[in-house]
């Protein structure tokens, strides 16, 4: 059987090799690095009111301008950083979602220096261990997300509401979403 030919969940279109790369190898597995889990959580909030896939073209753009979603060096952007990125057409360029990103960055930072590791916080959610759905019905956010979407914004963080926490969750693998039929379901180990 080809690549293509591959029972996939029904969001990926095979035609669109990107698409079917992202979903093969990273969509669904658990992710345990904290700048990893950090960068996906700001790539999400930019996706807000867009398509995946559009994000997903323009990742490596995002982190060349973002410093390879460093958090320290995000951390500190100022002012002509925010005017840099909102000429940089190969990101979106949304001003509060830049904005956001970078008090996320600080927000990062400033757990990381009080001893609180950002993947032991994530994960601690699910008590480390992926949540395993029936593969059938896909809903758009779940008590979980709303818990989490809460604690995240208490903590400061922006563009982290219910819906766009728990896309960020099927992408890190805190949940597997992967469809029944999917070839990917067994494989990402939860």
């Amino acid at each position: 059987m080809s690549d293509a030919a591959l029972p996939r969940c029904s969001w990926v279109s095979a035609a669109d090799p990107l698409y079917c790369a992202y979903h093969d190898a990273e969509w669904g597995v658990p992710e345990r690095d904290s700048r990893m889990l950090w960068e996906m959580l700001m790539l999400e909030g930019f996706q807000a009111g867009l398509s995946w896939i559009t994000i997903l073209r323009k990742r490596e753009t995002f982190r060349a301008a973002f410093a390879g979603f460093d958090p320290d060096k995000v951390a500190a952007y100022d002012d002509a950083d925010i005017e840099r990125l909102m000429g940089d057409p190969g990101i979106v360029r949304a001003r509060a979602k830049i904005v956001a990103t970078i008090r996320g960055a600080q927000i990062f930072c400033a757990m990381r220096d009080s001893g609180e590791d950002f993947s032991a916080y994530v994960w601690a959610f699910v008590d480390g261990q992926p949540i395993r759905n029936d593969g059938v019905h896909f809903p758009a956010k779940t008590d979980l997300s709303e818990t989490i979407s809460k604690d995240l914004k208490k903590r400061g963080f922006k563009f982290v509401g219910p819906t766009i926490v728990y896309a960020w969750m099927q992408a890190i693998g805190m949940v597997n979403d992967h469809a029944v039929d999917c070839f990917r379901r067994d494989a990402v180990g939860a």
